[in-house]
C-alpha cells in the first residue's frame, strides 16, 4: 500500500498492490499520481517526498535510484526526498493516516481485494473520503541495477552534503 495526500486540499490518494512492495511498485504508485494530478500543478519544477526509510525507498535500492530518475526525467521535474530517521515515524504526517484507516477499519477482516478497497474508500481523512486505487500489476522483487547501468543515474541522484543518506535531490537534467 502506498499513498499521497495533496497538501492543497488534504485530498488522500491511497494505491493498493497485489503483489511484493518494490521499488517499482512505489514509483509506479508516484506516476499515477502525478498523471492524475499534474493539471493541478502545473506550475510545479520541484516535489518533495517524505520517505521512512522503507526497504522499497532506501537511498541506497539501485532499482529505486533508476526509477525515480526515470521519473524526474519523463516529468522534468526536480524531486527532492527527504527521509525520515529510523524510529521516527511519528513525525511523518502521513503515519497519522495509517492509524485513521486502522481505526475505522477496526478489526475488520479483510478477507478480498474488493473487502479491502470498500473499507478505504469509505474512511475520511481530514473530512475528506480518500480516491482509491489499484495496481494490478505483479511486481517482482529483488531487482537490481548492476554497477555500469547505475552509473549512468547517479549523476542526477544529488545527495546533501550534510545528510547524504537522509536528503536527495534528483534533477531531470544536468
Amino acid at each position: 500500500m502506498y499513498n499521497a495526500e495533496n497538501t492543497q486540499n488534504n485530498q488522500l490518494s491511497i494505491y493498493f498492490g497485489q503483489s511484493a512492495e518494490t521499488s517499482d511498485f512505489i514509483v509506479d504508485c508516484l506516476s499515477a499520481w502525478w498523471q492524475n494530478n499534474q493539471a493541478q500543478y502545473a506550475h510545479l519544477e520541484e516535489l518533495m517526498i517524505d520517505l521512512d526509510g522503507g526497504a522499497a525507498t532506501r537511498s541506497d535500492r539501485t532499482q529505486f535510484i533508476k526509477r525515480m530518475v526515470q521519473f524526474a526525467q519523463t516529468t522534468k521535474l526536480r524531486v527532492h526526498l527527504v527521509y525520515y530517521p529510523p524510529y521516527h515515524s511519528k513525525y511523518n504526517p502521513i503515519e497519522r493516516c495509517w492509524a485513521a484507516l486502522e481505526n475505522y477499519w477496526n478489526g475488520t477482516v479483510l478477507d478480498s481485494i474488493e473487502t479491502t478497497l470498500r473499507w478505504a474508500a469509505n474512511m475520511t481523512w481530514k473530512a475528506v473520503s480518500p480516491i482509491v486505487h489499484l495496481l494490478p500489476q505483479n511486481y517482482e522483487k529483488a531487482i537490481r541495477v548492476l554497477p555500469p547501468e547505475l552509473e549512468t543515474y547517479l549523476p542526477f541522484w544529488q545527495r546533501s552534503q550534510l545528510l547524504p543518506k537522509w536528503d536527495i535531490t534528483i534533477v531531470p537534467t544536468l
